[in-house]
Parts: structure tokens; sequence; C-alpha cells
């Protein structure tokens, strides 16, 4: 009977710990009592948690009460969890069972516990998206891939932001028990057996506007109003009064990308919000957001997300398809 632990703590995000759960829950329905998943949560505290959406958990175990190894012990992730002050005590416990365990790894941040752990140290990972450069800057020794639903490095296995923790447990379940077990786990939770794309196509694209009155700026907000007009380096320069050539230098040394791309990432991001929120054709969509024609635009979002703009939609539109 193949154990599997999940680490929570005061804080923790619910579905990091309820999505993993389900998945092996809902896999031992298909399976043979013998092979059936044996699921424990441990908590970092003592008697109720509460969760960061308030729903109160209580741990199976406090993991001072935990001696023995696991075939799968996992660490859930709250938003608080990277400014969480350092535990020694648990930080010692949770590297002796991960490395006396068969697989270890992390849902969302708790891959920042693993790295105060020591576990991490050159490995490769992955987090959620919004946590990736802190976690990449926290632990140099760790090469952190920004855009993987889930990753795989030995028997270390890491997912991105909460949901991707149900992608992951569908990956492993496929691992020990075969892709039908799984598919059908799948089915039951009606979730994609295997998603397309990054997770990239879940954050936003453009940075954070420098100084509101420089030169960077101005052009960044005139991008933003003018994307389905043509936008080159000299028209943007001529707008505040630069040569081309300054011009291209200061915004790549305020912005750490080129004009070429912020202008790209615009237009992406201006056509993702597009096809969310409405049914347009993609031919007019493209041209709204200064692409040439819809199979750049569809080159693009695969360069960039791994999808196309029809998958796109696909996934993300809020409206109701006739």
């Amino acid at each position: 009977m193949p154990t599997v632990a999940i680490l929570v703590f005061p804080g923790v995000q619910a579905l990091d710990i309820s999505g993993p759960l389900d998945v092996f829950s809902e896999a031992n329905r298909f399976l043979a009592h013998n092979n059936r998943y044996h699921l424990e949560v441990i908590g970092t505290a003592h008697g109720l948690m509460q969760c960061s959406n308030g729903l109160p958990i209580a741990a199976h175990r406090h993991y001072s009460e935990v001696s023995e190894s696991f075939d799968l012990i996992l660490v859930a992730g709250g938003p608080e969890l990277p400014q969480h002050p350092r535990d020694e005590a648990l930080l010692t416990w949770l590297r002796d069972t991960a490395l006396r365990s068969a697989k270890y790894g992390s849902i969302c941040n708790g891959a920042f516990l693993l790295g105060h752990a020591g576990l991490l140290d050159e490995k490769t990972v992955t987090t959620h998206w919004n946590d990736a450069a802190t976690l990449a800057r926290m632990f140099p020794k760790t090469k952190v891939d920004t855009d993987r639903i889930f990753l795989q490095d030995g028997n270390l296995y890491t997912s991105a932001g909460v949901t991707a923790g149900i992608d992951l447990s569908l990956y492993l379940l496929s691992n020990d028990y075969g892709a039908e077990v799984s598919l059908n786990v799948a089915k039951r939770l009606v979730v994609f057996m295997q998603r397309r794309g990054g997770q990239s196509q879940f954050s936003p694209y453009l940075t954070s506007y420098v100084e509101e009155s420089s030169p960077v700026s101005i052009v960044q907000q005139y991008v933003l109003a003018h994307l389905d007009q043509e936008l080159t380096v000299d028209i943007l320069a001529n707008i505040v009064s630069m040569s081309p050539r300054n011009f291209a230098r200061v915004f790549v040394r305020d912005t750490n990308i080129t004009p070429a791309e912020f202008i790209e990432s615009a237009r992406l991001d201006a056509a993702r919000a597009l096809l969310e929120s409405n049914n347009d054709p993609m031919k007019k969509v493209a041209y709204l957001c200064g692409f040439h024609n819809a199979n750049q635009m569809r080159n693009v979002f695969i360069k960039r997300l791994g999808i196309t703009a029809m998958q796109y939609r696909a996934n993300f539109a809020a409206f109701k398809k006739s």
C-alpha cells in the first residue's frame, strides 16, 4: 500500500491539499485493496489550523510524531509562505524525511520550505509564477523554470501554482499505475489529463511602469494606447525626442527588455484579454492588437505561451459559446 503524505501549516492554500488528496483518493476506486494509497496530512502545528481561505483543518499528526518514510511526501504552499520565519526543527525533520522517502516534492510555493531545508541545491524546479523570481533569488544554487506546470528532477517533483498540484498528482499516479487509471481519475474530477502550454499563459506579461514621467513610461503608455498602429523604434524615439539608438539603450536599461519585446508582450496581453471576453473572429482580434494577421498572432501565442490563440480562448473564455 503506497503512502502519500502532505505537509501543511497555518495559512496553507486549501486547494494545495485537497487537489492532490482527491486525485489519490479517487484513484483508490480503481485499484485493488493492497494497491490503494494511504493518505496522511502532517501538520506543523497542533490542533486546528486555518487555511488562507478561512477553512479550518486538522492534521492527522504533528510532524514531531512522524519518524517513518513515505513513498511520496509533498509540501503544500500558501500565500504567505515565502515570508514565514524559519523553523530549524521543522526543516531538519523535513530534510531527513524527504531524503529517506522514495519521492518528495512541493505544490505551488511549498518549494520554499524545501529550499530552506537544503533540498533544492543543484536541482531544477518550478513554482507559482508569482514567486519564481523570489525563489531563484533566495536559492541561487537552484535552477528555477518559470513556465512549467510541473517538473521532475530525479526523485524531486515540483509544481506550479495551486491547481497544478492536480496535474502533478495525475502524472505521479500515471507513473505508479498507468495512464488508464490516471485518465479515469481525470474524468471523474473533470480536469485535463495533460494541460497544453506552460504557466506563462496564467501570468501577466507586462512589466510595471518605471517612473511615471520618464521617457520609458511615456512610451509604454503610448504603446498600450496605440497597439493597432505601427510601432517602430524610430516612431517611439521621436515621441520622447530621443535618438533611436539612445532610446533603445535607455529602454533596455530601465526595463531589461527591448522595445520590440515590450510591444510583442503588450499585443499578446491585449489579445489574451479579448480572447477571454468576446467571440470576435481571430482575424479581428489580431487586427485590433496590431498583429499583421491571425497567423502571426498564432505564432506569437505558440512561442510565448506554448498554445495557439484558439486553444487559449478554449481554455479561458468567459463567454458562453452558442
